[in-house]
This record gives structure tokens, C-alpha cells and sequence, in this order.
């Protein structure tokens, strides 16, 4: 599936919108069934099919032979892994991952990094899955190997895979560009440090995901830009957000790549712009939504959140420019600006205890141009529900009038339930997650959003 976005070109007439589309398509250049004229079975370069084995090197081979042009292939059945993977260059190519990958080795890194140019990782089976077997590092309150990285690729594609149990985060996105990831389940144990997917880079889609661990569920770092994030199920999450965010965010180096790739490629830029989040259900969380910071510097601007749906959750709307669970960064701090938060619903914990609306800026550096419309959240214990605003300047709940001035806090106290707050919740809702047990694989669910129906249909259906 491929997207094309109209340009954000507005955004520098009209900065007080938000533009938050993706700015080109998005996946693979070629079609799987090109890359299918050439396939590299890993049992031909030395692999055997059981838990026991190391299915790295033979995955390594197959890649050396088959990455311009070809499809690396792992057939159904258990694969150990004990050597890890960087499977990096090439262009055309795919990793058919039909089989189960079992986590056999116990050194740290990443178990899959990967850097190509029109790339495609899927199963055509819906049932390949990576297991990270992380219980047995947390049991004795341990870290291990991350599953998968991509590092600087560009027109790619994940879909129907399940990572599970990882010994540390599931799935990093690292300087990305022109990206689709969709139709997975992401499953970790019930700690912090777990995360299920992080993303920086530009022009990436991610959607008709289902993630559950305890820390961040669908996060973008910085830098980012043009990213549509949609239908996501944080099932007993930590939580989806942006950050954590320090020094240096909003650099002009992003605009000097673009406009010479050549020259100012090993330039570090540091900003996020143009990012869209919609159609998120999350539930047993920290937070619905969290945008966190401590000093630093730079720019976050031109973000709409719409469309969340939450159920028994710690936070719901959570933005906090002096996050103390963060070290301070240096500078006076990140500029927020241009941010909508629009069509939310459903229920927190407490909504006296943690206000579901919390908009703390710095006074010397006050978020500007926030909007917050058609919010409807009540409190599962309790009868009142806070909103806590300050230094925050826009439209809409305890923000103030302007546009920055004299320091300025709010708190409003909302004695009743909104007439509109009720929302669906989801099938297959977890009540528990393990931490030092094994976690079983889970199929890849066909919904993700109360309503919604996948873009793509699972390719085992």
C-alpha cells in the first residue's frame, strides 16, 4: 500500500495550521513479485530448522547472495538464533519470514539490523514472528539484545510479523525515510525499557498495529517529519508518545540535507514538525498521549493528535516541558507551538489525582498556538476531574488567550460528565502482561481501532 500527500508547502503561509500529512508515497519501489525472480532459501546456505540451531549465519549468507534483487527466504518452521545480524546494503530485495525465529544466543546488540534501499520485511503467512524469549534476562533483572533495528532505509515496508518478548526494545526506526509499517503485533513483558516502537526520520506511515508492553507503545524522537501515525492499539501499554526530547531540537541542518544530500549528509539535525497521530485506542497505559521534555531546545511544532479513544488509564492528554522522571538538557527549553488536540474520549483512572487534560509549559519558553476541541474524558473513581494548564496559550480548556505574556496558571475542575464521553472499547483486552514467564506468540489481530477496518487485508487470509 502506497500513499501520496498533498505538499505542506501551506504550513510556511499559513503556520498556524496544522500540516501534519506525509510529503511523498511511501514503501517499497519494486513489488514483492519482482523480487520473488530470485530467492535465497536459508536451508540452502546451511540452515536447519529447529530451536536449537543458528539460523544467523545461514540468514547472512542467503543475504550476501540474494540483496540486489532477490528474496531472502526463511520457511515455515522454528529457527534458533544465536549470531546475530547486520544485513546492510543492497537494493530490491525482501525477507520472507515464514518461519519463528527463537532468541538462543545471550549477547547484547540487535538480533535484525537492518540499512537497504527499497526493502520489504513480511511473512506471507501472517504467522512469521520473531521471539525474543526476554523473561529469562528479566527475571534476573536484566537487558538483552534489541530485535530490530532499521538504520537509514529508505522506501521500505514491515507488515505481518509478530516481535515478541524482547529482552529490550522491540523495534527501532533510526533515520528513515519513505517508509510503511502496518499489520503487526508487537508483545513485551510488563516493564519500562521494553519499548515497543520507536521512530525517527521522514515521510513514514505506520498503522493497524496492536502493541502491549510497559513503556512507549508508537513514540516518534527526534528529528522527525511527515509522519502519519494511525490506527494503533496500545493494549496494556505505557503508552504512546513524543520524546523524551532535550537539547538542540529544531536545528536548520534538516533543511540544508534536503536541499544538498551530498554535502550536509553527517550533519545531526534535531526537530519535529508535520506529525499526524489518529485513530488510537489505548488502555491500562501511563498515558493516552505524552509529549515530554526537561530544558533542552528547539522546536516541535505543526502536530495534530484526533481521534483517541482510552480506558483505564494513569494520564490521558500529557504534555510536560519539565518532566522530572527526565535529567534536564541544557537550554531554556523546547519550543511547543501549533499543536491540535481533537476528538478524544473515554475514561482515566482518577481523574482528580491525574488531571486527564496537563499542559505544563516553562514560562520562559511558553507553548503557543495549542488548541484543544471536542474533549470529552471522565474519571473511572471519583467525582470531579481536573484540567491543569500553565504557560500554555491557544483555544480550548485551561488554556490562556494570546499568544505568551506574563507567567499564567490555570486549573479547572470539571464536576460532571460530559454528555459524549462514552466510547467502545476493544476485543481481546489484556488484564495482565508477564515479566519473567514466557509470553506466548499471539496471532495478528484484523482490528485495531473501534470501527476501523485494516487498509490491508493479513496476507495469510
Amino acid at each position: 500500500m502506497k500513499i501520496t500527500s498533498l505538499s505542506c508547502l501551506v504550513a510556511l503561509v499559513l503556520p498556524s495550521l496544522v500540516c501534519a500529512q506525509l510529503s511523498g508515497k511511501v514503501g517499497p519501489l519494486t513489488t514483492r513479485a519482482s523480487k520473488r525472480t530470485k530467492v535465497c532459501n536459508v536451508l540452502d546456505y546451511g540452515g536447519v530448522a529447529s530451536k536449537t540451531s543458528d539460523i544467523g549465519p545461514p540468514i547472512a549468507s542467503a543475504h550476501a547472495a540474494c540483496k540486489n534483487g532477490g528474496t531472502v527466504y526463511v520457511p515455515p518452521g522454528d529457527y534458533g538464533m544465536s549470531t546475530w545480524v547486520s544485513l546492510n546494503g543492497g537494493s530490491a530485495w525482501a525477507l520472507q519470514l515464514d518461519g519463528i525465529i527463537y532468541r538462543v544466543g545471550e549477547g547484547g546488540g540487535t538480533m535484525f539490523a537492518i540499512t537497504a534501499n527499497d526493502f520489504e520485511m513480511y511473512s506471507s503467512t501472517s504467522k512469521g514472528a520473531i521471539q525474543g524469549y526476554g523473561y529469562t534476562f528479566h527475571a534476573n533483572n536484566k537487558y538483552g539484545p534489541r530485535i530490530l533495528r532499521l538504520v537509514k532505509t529508505t522506501n521500505f515496508s514491515v507488515h505481518d510479523i509478530a516481535l515478541v518478548d524482547s529482552p529490550a526494545f522491540h523495534f527501532v526506526m533510526d533515520s528513515c525515510s519513505n517508509g510503511e509499517v502496518y499489520n503487526m503485533i508487537i508483545r513485551g513483558g510488563n516493564e519500562g525499557g521494553l519499548d515497543a516502537m520507536n521512530i525517527w526520520g521522514s515521510n513514514i506511515h505506520v498503522h493497524d498495529i496492536e502493541a502491549s508492553n510497559k513503556d512507549e507503545c508508537v513514540t516518534v524522537k527526534s528529528p522527525a517529519h511527515n509522519m502519519l501515525i494511525e490506527n494503533i492499539y496500545c493494549n496494556w501499554s505505557g503508552g504512546s508518545a513524543m520524546g523524551s526530547l532535550g537539547a538542540d531540537t529544531g536545528k536548520s541542518h534538516y533543511f540544508l540535507l534536503r536541499l544538498f544530500p551530498d554535502k550536509y549528509h553527517h550533519l545531526h539535525f534535531l526537530d519535529i514538525s508535520n506529525i499526524h497521530y489518529r485513530n488510537i485506542y489505548t488502555q491500562n497505559a501511563n498515558q493516552m498521549y505524552m509529549i515530554k521534555s526537561n530544558g533542552g531546545s528547539g522546536t516541535v511544532q505543526n502536530i495534530l493528535l484526533e481521534n483517541f479513544i482510552g480506558h483505564t488509564n494513569a494520564y490521558s492528554l500529557n504534555l510536560n516541558s519539565a518532566w522530572s522522571s527526565q535529567s534536564v538538557a541544557a537550554g531554556s527549553g523546547v519550543q511547543y507551538k501549533n499543536i491540535t488536540f481533537s476528538k478524544w474520549r473515554g475514561t482515566c483512572m482518577n481523574g482528580a489525582q491525574r488531571a486527564p487534560i496537563q499542559i505544563l509549559c516553562q514560562e520562559k519558553v511558553p507553548c503557543t498556538g495549542i488548541k484543544v476541541e471536542d474533549f470529552a474524558m471522565w474519571t473511572e473513581s471519583g467525582s470531579t476531574a481536573l484540567w491543569k494548564c500553565a504557560n500554555a496559550f491557544g483555544n480550548g480548556a485551561c488554556l490562556a488567550a494570546g499568544n505568551g505574556g506574563a507567567a499564567v496558571a490555570s486549573t479547572v475542575t470539571v464536576k460532571s460528565a460530559p454528555t459524549n464521553y462514552a466510547a467502545p472499547t476493544m476485543p481481546g483486552e489484556l488484564k495482565s502482561l508477564p515479566l519473567t514467564a514466557a509470553i506466548a506468540i499471539p496471532p495478528i489481530p484484523t482490528t485495531f481501532f473501534p470501527g476501523n477496518v485494516p487498509a490491508s487485508t493479513l496476507l495469510g487470509h
